[in-house]
């Protein structure tokens, strides 16, 4: 039988998971009062500043509505120097007894009136200007804007909050990642006993791979676990942060997403073609005991390295695993063990297991990649030369 003697190493902790970009800052503009869109001042795409002005709405029925209040605060005003003046010409009379004491009342009432009225119109003042500022639509943020929702000549209205555009920051930007449930359990467990940072210089490191398979050149930092977890698919988002200088990123799209957990120096890895399921979907192993006999192991895999499952439970170190000739030995059976040569890995960029989606050791799932291993192993034994199966 061609074995394998499992040993200890060191392997990256590495949760690759699936998730979309998200711009950093979103701003909806939208009209903040009625009128008629008289122009549109930016190119659709472009890169707006924040405070540049996007929209013209007509101006004319707020500065006539300015002028108005203007005109009422200054007539309010007069009417509050004529008040001043008689309350204090009142007050000297009173006291000589030349006019009466209701008299002066009603004087001073009317004067608390006109100061009310000064008042009023300073606010209507105000809102005429403020009004009059909102026929200016200024961009919000900085940042890309998108398409405009209305033409010149279009009607805006301030109660239906009328649509005009959207300008999204894209630089820095949004990782949002989906995970289930009880790995956000496990990743909450490694930030609070500090294995795992979710902020500052030593901050998670995640690597992003594109739509496309590239991988992008800006790393990203891991910045929280959301606190509520979904009914309906049970799983938790996490959010990462990444450099967009080149605006590489955009808003929507799907990514995966790989958080350098950090190392597990005491990893034990069988490679693939030796790890069988039974009927039931149990992974197990065969291994050679100190007797030369076969037993059957049943193991516990969370992911993949290269060509190897990553044994959680099930063996130690030193356990001689078969991997050449499993078809043809039962557990109990006595064997002649040799040590396996395994055909080398596949070159950079060529089809392998571990490119299934996972969250653990690598990057690749034990569900997922239980159906390789079982395929695998059946090529393996196929192609086994007769000799290395001698019992």
């Amino acid at each position: 039988m061609g074995v394998v003697t499992v040993q200890t190493s060191s392997v990256p902790v590495v949760t690759e998971l699936p998730g979309r970009t998200s711009a950093f800052l979103v701003a909806q503009v939208r009209a903040r009062v009625d009128g008629i869109v008289l122009r549109r001042e930016f190119t659709e795409g472009s890169v707006v500043k924040a405070g540049q002005r996007l929209y013209k709405i007509d101006p004319a029925p707020y500065i006539a509505t300015l002028n108005n209040a203007k005109a009422t605060l200054a007539k309010a005003k007069a009417n509050l120097v004529t008040q001043n003046a008689l309350v204090a010409r009142y007050k000297v009379l009173v006291a000589a007894n030349a006019v009466s004491k209701q008299d002066y009342d009603n004087a001073v009432a009317a004067q608390g009136q006109a100061q009310a009225d000064v008042d009023a119109g300073k606010a209507a003042v105000d809102t005429a200007q403020i009004n009059l500022g909102y026929t200016d639509v200024l961009s919000p943020i900085t940042g890309k804007v998108g398409i405009s929702q209305v033409t010149p000549g279009a009607y805006v209205q301030a109660s239906a909050a009328t649509l005009l555009s959207t300008v999204q920051q894209m630089t820095p930007m949004y990782v949002d990642l989906t995970q289930s449930s009880l790995d956000g359990l496990r990743l909450r467990r490694e930030v609070e006993e500090g294995r795992l940072k979710t902020n500052g210089p030593d901050a998670a490191k995640v690597t992003l791979v594109l739509e496309d398979g590239r991988t992008y050149s800006q790393q990203g930092k891991l910045q929280f676990t959301d606190v509520t977890v979904d009914q309906t698919t049970g799983s938790v988002t996490i959010r990462a942060l990444f450099p967009n200088p080149d605006n590489v990123l955009l808003p929507g799209m799907f990514v995966r997403a790989r958080i350098d957990e950090g190392t597990n120096d005491h990893a034990i890895l069988v490679p693939q073609v030796g790890v069988l399921h039974d009927q039931k979907g149990q992974a197990t192993v065969m291994v050679v005991n100190a007797q030369n006999k076969v037993e059957l192991h049943p193991v516990v895999t969370s992911a993949s390295v290269g060509q190897d499952w990553v044994v959680d439970s099930g063996l130690n170190p030193g356990d001689r695993v078969i991997v050449q000739g499993t078809e043809k030995v039962k557990p109990g059976a006595e064997v002649k063990a040799v040590d396996a040569h395994l055909p080398p890995p596949p070159p950079p960029g060529a089809p392998s297991a571990d490119q299934a989606t996972a969250s653990g050791y690598g990057s690749a799932s034990a569900a997922s990649g239980a159906s390789g291993a079982a395929a695998a192993s059946g090529a393996a034994a196929a192609s086994a030369p007769a000799a290395s199966a001698a019992q």
